[in-house]
């Protein structure tokens, strides 16, 4: 009976120590300089974002807005409140006929039949702000993130939408005086 339980054994040692990892080599000398070597790490830079909707130049007018310096976090930005409108022939209509119209206070969004409200704040910057809305209008009820930039010195306000329902492009609205 022992003739057969030590060969046994020595089986079920080998068979445990196999869970050894192959895939690196024992010898150094074998390990290619390209497995020494660390991977080097990803290089940090931003590159611009390219809005293929907006006109030449664009991108700069955008970037020269204001500096880069945060908001409260709490409240769009002073500088892009006031009354705005897709068309500007809407700046001069009177209010119930201005359909394009939107109107932009400290924490709120007014559309011709909607109202958006802030919530969250996700990035802001003088003349930049990237935030969630909860809106109300018709009788519905919906949520909105919208990235509002200035441009052309402050006489534009770009609006980006996101999420579902979402404006598919820019939108483009001219200050009112």
């Amino acid at each position: 009976m022992m003739r057969w339980t030590m060969p046994a054994v020595l089986l079920m040692l080998a068979a445990c120590s196999g869970s050894e990892d192959k895939s690196q080599p024992e010898d150094s000398a074998a390990i290619s300089p390209m497995q020494k070597a660390e991977p080097p790490a990803p290089a940090k830079t931003v590159e611009p974002a390219i809005d293929a909707d907006l006109p030449d130049g664009a991108d700069e007018t955008l970037a020269k807005v204001e500096p880069k310096t945060a908001g409260d976090g709490q409240t769009i930005p002073a500088a892009i409140r006031g009354r705005w409108a897709l068309k500007p022939a809407d700046c001069a209509a009177k209010k119930g006929t201005d359909l394009t119209a939107l109107t932009i206070d400290a924490t709120n969004l007014r559309f011709y039949e909607s109202h958006g409200e802030l919530t969250r704040v996700r990035t802001s910057e003088p003349g930049r702000i990237d935030a969630d809305y909860k809106f109300s209008g018709e009788g519905a009820t919906w949520d909105r993130r919208m990235q509002l930039d200035l441009a052309d010195g402050g006489k534009t306000l770009v609006r980006r939408d996101q999420g579902e329902g979402a404006a598919a492009g820019p939108m483009r609205y001219t200050r009112c005086t």
